[in-house]
């Protein structure tokens, strides 16, 4: 059975293999923290994926945006749409973990036993490692009611369109006549984290029945100086160029504002695809292909200066 080590960096100073020494703080006069007391020392940990470092995969953990340990269950929400409701803000139970000796022992439902050690890096953040994948994953500390949710869905934008199967236009407002006026629906793939297709099809098409017209690569850019704003650019197969400004109203909608023409359109989300551990139960088979495929990659966006509107 494979265990987690525990490393506390301002405690213990420890190397695998080899016994460990336990150094007193004035924070921790009385004793060190165990490693239920860790981990269950916040509601949900954000796993900071973009702060990852290593070569290795643990999947079940890349697969997360959240990781919560309570009463020996492991929970994680695998979707951005609905984080915050689902478990009450936990997610779904994926696992079962136990304390040892100082050690934790996690068991997934699907990728077993795996081992880390945790650093606490500081009040509210940890880091797990694992040795035999040689990756660390960075996880920040929150209480479920003062969760930073701008930041888990700004973070992961990617991610967050492509929780829906399409994007339908809902309206047009403003700005001058364009081509993309014609374009009802979008859609952010899996593949290569950066495909796209849109089309020209009647509001209020089937999922299955959409014609994807189109078809091209986006890129997603932060913004220097707004944590809650990204720029997104259409690149379509035949050569063209789009750009927007890229909002958030909630986590079925999203809002484009069309640099060229000044327009603003507003989409919702349709065919919601949750993220789950198994998919035994899954209905539509373009689901299943997509969840299969999904999991986090690390994403290096550039940065650009806001336009002046």
């Amino acid at each position: 059975m494979k265990s987690i080590l525990v490393l506390f960096t301002t405690l213990v100073t420890c190397f695998l293999m080899s016994s460990c020494t336990v150094i007193y703080t004035d924070d921790f006069v009385n004793y060190p923290p165990t490693v239920e007391e860790i981990v269950s020392s916040y509601d949900v940990w954000y796993v900071d994926y973009h702060n990852t470092v290593g070569t290795g995969d643990i999947p079940y953990v890349s697969r997360a945006f959240t990781l919560s340990f309570k009463n020996g269950i492991l929970y994680a929400n695998n979707n951005i749409v609905d984080v915050g409701r689902t478990g009450n803000g936990l997610g779904i139970d994926v696992g079962v973990y136990s304390s040892f000796n100082g050690l934790l022992e996690v068991n997934h439902d699907i990728d077993g036993f795996n081992d880390f050690a945790i650093t606490v890096v500081s009040d509210n953040e940890i880091e797990l490692y694992n040795f035999r994948q040689n990756v660390s994953y960075l996880l920040i500390g929150y209480d479920v009611h003062h969760f930073d949710y701008d930041k888990l869905f700004y973070d992961n934008i990617e991610y967050f369109l492509q929780e829906y199967l399409a994007w339908e236009k809902t309206s047009t407002n403003g700005g001058n006549p364009t081509l993309f006026d014609n374009e009802n629906y979008l859609e952010f793939t899996p593949n290569n984290l950066t495909t796209f297709r849109s089309s020209k099809d009647e509001f209020g098409t089937q999922l299955a029945n959409i014609n994807w017209n189109y078809i091209g690569q986006y890129e997603v850019f932060d913004v220097v100086g707004h944590q809650d704003l990204k720029v997104l650019t259409l690149y379509y197969d035949g050569g063209v160029v789009e750009e927007f400004e890229l909002h958030i109203v909630n986590d079925n909608r999203i809002r484009l504002f069309h640099y060229n023409s000044a327009t603003t359109y507003d989409f919702r989300g349709r065919g919601f695809i949750q993220y789950k551990k198994e998919h035994k139960n899954t209905l539509d088979a373009k689901e299943a292909v997509r969840n299969s495929n999904r999991k986090r990659a690390l994403v290096k966006r550039k940065k650009i200066q806001r336009r002046i509107l």
